[in-house]
């Protein structure tokens, strides 16, 4: 198949890398160039820019956040498309930004595809993500053998794109709160001389021994919070982008009004491109254990 890819991330990236192996031709672009000859010398095309990606049967598009794809795929490179060519954006993005999305694909006959995914990029590169996907349901059939390559299960959610991201951001708020628990958690039991990675340790492999706390419970035991697998200043974001769609349909959310906090509190104090994990940093801080 022909298959466009815009945004080459450490996701990015990893998804591309794998659709080339799997013997489609892969036309990728990027903001930055180091990532398109990485993705090249693999047998990709390098696109001139990112109208000339979507210039193939199917696009993906991995960008960080709406600003990013707002500038990136705007109505420009969308009225500059050919007809029927179906768009996949990846990324966890608003709901505002995905409802637009989806009618001004629909007015230029642009089949429009939410598909956020679970999974950091070492997932990304084994092709075991898990895929959140929802849109028409005639382009879904048509890229599934694509989900195929990039996960190991596709969750249909239906023909509104906005499902899609709603149980991502939902999903993504469980992850902060979970780490968020572990790391006040980490506290307390400091203060009465239990050191944090035995009680991680205990937790994590009798309670909640699933992966989210497990992986992120090794970090937190470790305090290994560099290099990020999915930076504190996107956990913020997408805690927002929660909140927003949590308030536009007049639904409260204390706990995520709590943790969009601290995690404000972490980017105050300079780590923001940390492993959201970091969170610890606060608990210890307020705790007066640092």
């Amino acid at each position: 198949m022909n298959i466009g890819f815009i945004g080459l991330g450490g996701m990015g990236a990893a998804m591309a890398s794998n659709l080339i192996k799997a013997g489609h031709r892969v036309t990728v672009w990027n903001r930055s160039t180091a990532p398109i000859a990485a993705l090249v010398a693999q047998g990709a095309l390098a696109a001139e820019n990112a109208a000339a990606a979507f210039n193939n049967e199917f696009v993906f598009s991995m960008l960080a956040d709406d600003t990013a794809v707002r500038e990136t795929i705007d109505r420009q490179v969308l009225s500059a498309a050919p007809a029927n060519v179906i768009h996949i954006n990846l990324a966890t993005v608003s709901i505002e930004l995905t409802r637009e999305f989806e009618q001004s694909h629909r007015a230029l006959n642009i089949a429009y595809i939410a598909a956020p995914v679970f999974g950091r990029p070492d997932v990304a590169s084994a092709g075991k993500l898990n895929i959140l996907a929802a849109g028409p349901a005639e382009a879904l059939q048509k890229v599934q053998p694509l989900f195929d390559v990039l996960g190991q299960k596709t969750w249909p959610l239906g023909a509104l794109p906005e499902r899609a991201i709603a149980v991502k951001l939902a999903g993504n708020f469980m992850i902060g709160s979970a780490i968020e628990a572990m790391v006040e958690s980490a506290a307390l039991v400091q203060r009465y001389g239990v050191a944090p990675s035995d009680m991680l340790d205990i937790l994590t492999n009798t309670l909640f021994a699933a992966p989210v706390y497990k992986n992120y419970g090794a970090q937190i035991a470790a305090q290994r919070y560099e290099p990020a697998a999915f930076k504190l200043r996107l956990g913020l974001k997408d805690v927002d982008l929660a909140l927003s769609a949590a308030q536009a349909v007049n639904t409260p959310m204390p706990l995520a009004s709590l943790l969009r906090d601290n995690l404000l509190d972490a980017l105050a104090h300079g780590e923001g491109e940390m492993d959201w994990a970091a969170l610890a940093n606060v608990a210890m801080r307020r705790s007066n254990q640092t």
